[in-house]
């Protein structure tokens, strides 16, 4: 078998990631004030984040709070408590050590006193 069909081993953090990205219905957005019209690209990206970045994310010291957090009570609207996965709703073209990396952008973890929120499927579970 050749090195290229040998199967990515996925770490238990980003399936997790993944799973309680997958639970957030699509058609029900977990923050007030957050439409499904931005929702759905956004819960999309973020899967797709998951498939094709997350163990190199993973690798390089990611959290879920760095990628996925909206603030504990108002969501997203204060992206300054925002993960980098949950402002745009594009999905990622690249991770590096402090940036993710959009078409038109990029979300960084290095920001001087940062105060990260909560990743969105814990506040998506105490709306319920």
């Amino acid at each position: 078998m050749s090195a290229s069909l040998a199967p990515t081993l996925i770490p238990n953090l980003v399936a997790m990631w993944h799973g309680a990205m997958e639970n957030i219905s699509p058609h029900a957005p977990p923050c007030r004030y957050l439409t499904p019209t931005r929702w759905v690209p956004m819960r999309e990206a973020a899967i797709d984040f998951c498939d094709r970045l997350g163990a190199e994310a993973h690798a390089l010291g990611w959290t879920a709070a760095e990628l996925f957090a909206v603030h504990p009570d108002h969501g997203t609207l204060r992206v300054d408590y925002c993960g980098a996965l949950m402002v745009s709703g594009s999905k990622a073209v690249a991770v590096e050590p402090t940036r993710i990396v959009f078409d038109r952008g990029s979300g960084y973890r290095t920001k001087q006193g940062q105060v990260w929120g909560i990743p969105v499927w814990e506040f998506a579970a105490r709306a319920r």
